[in-house]
C-alpha cells in the first residue's frame, strides 16, 4: 500500500514538473511566432529579394527549442502515466542530452569572449536588437534559465525514483474489477448451490424423522 501511494505521488510530481516545462516551451513558441510576425512586417518594406532571404536563425532556434521542450513534455507525461521502465529510460536520456547541450552553450558564452563570431551571419540585423533585449532583461532570463535547468534535473531524479519503484500495475487490477461477475464462476463454480443442497438435506432429514 505504501509503495502504491509513493508511486502515485512520484507520478503526480513528475507530471507537474513536465507541465511547467511544457508551459516554458509554449512560451518560447509564442515568442518565436511573434518574432516571425515582426520580421515579416519589417521584411515587406525591405529591398531584399523575398526568395533569397530566410527567417533569422535565432527565430528558428527559438521555435526549435520551444518545440523540443513541448515534445519532451509529452514524452515525460506518457512515461509518468504508465511508469514503464523503457519510457522512463528514454525520457531520462533525452533530458540528459538536452542538459548537456544547454551547458555546452552556456560554457561557450561564458568562457569565449568572441562567441558571437561562432554564430551564423544575420543579414537582417535583427540579432542585435534581440541581444539588446536579452541584455536589458538579463536578470529575468537568468532566472528562467536556472528554473529550466533545475526542473530538468528534478525530472531526472523523479524518473529515476519512479523507475526504481517498479511498473504501475493498477491497470491490471482495474481490468480485474471490471468483470467480477464473469470470473466468479471460474473461481467458485458451485458457489450458488449450497442453498439447494442444504434444503435437500433438510427435506430428507424431515422425511426420515
Amino acid at each position: 500500500m505504501a509503495a502504491t501511494v509513493a508511486r502515485i505521488c512520484l507520478q503526480s510530481v513528475l507530471k507537474a514538473v513536465n507541465s511547467l516545462l511544457g508551459m516554458v516551451g509554449i512560451a518560447m513558441l509564442l515568442y518565436g511566432l511573434w518574432m516571425v510576425r515582426v520580421w515579416l512586417r519589417d521584411f515587406d518594406g525591405s529591398p531584399f529579394d523575398h526568395h533569397n532571404v530566410f527567417p533569422p536563425w535565432f527565430i528558428c532556434t527559438s521555435l526549435g527549442a520551444g518545440f523540443t521542450l513541448c515534445m519532451v513534455t509529452c514524452i515525460g507525461l506518457v512515461a509518468a502515466k504508465y511508469a514503464n521502465g523503457c519510457c522512463l529510460s528514454f525520457y531520462m536520456l533525452i533530458i540528459f542530452l538536452v542538459i548537456l547541450l544547454e551547458f555546452a552553450v552556456a560554457a561557450d558564452i561564458l568562457l569565449n569572449s568572441e562567441w558571437e563570431k561562432d554564430l551564423p551571419y544575420d543579414p537582417t540585423g535583427k540579432f542585435n536588437d534581440f541581444k539588446d533585449f536579452v541584455e536589458s532583461n538579463l536578470d529575468i532570463f537568468q532566472w528562467i534559465g536556472l528554473f529550466i535547468v533545475l526542473a530538468q534535473g528534478l525530472s531526472i531524479v523523479l524518473a529515476t525514483a519512479l523507475r526504481s519503484a517498479g511498473p504501475n500495475r493498477r491497470s491490471s487490477y482495474d481490468g480485474d474489477e471490471e468483470c467480477p461477475s464473469e470470473r466468479l464462476p471460474l473461481i467458485n463454480p458451485n458457489g450458488h448451490r449450497p442453498e439447494y443442497i442444504i434444503a435437500a438435506k433438510n427435506g430428507n432429514w424431515n422425511s426420515s424423522k
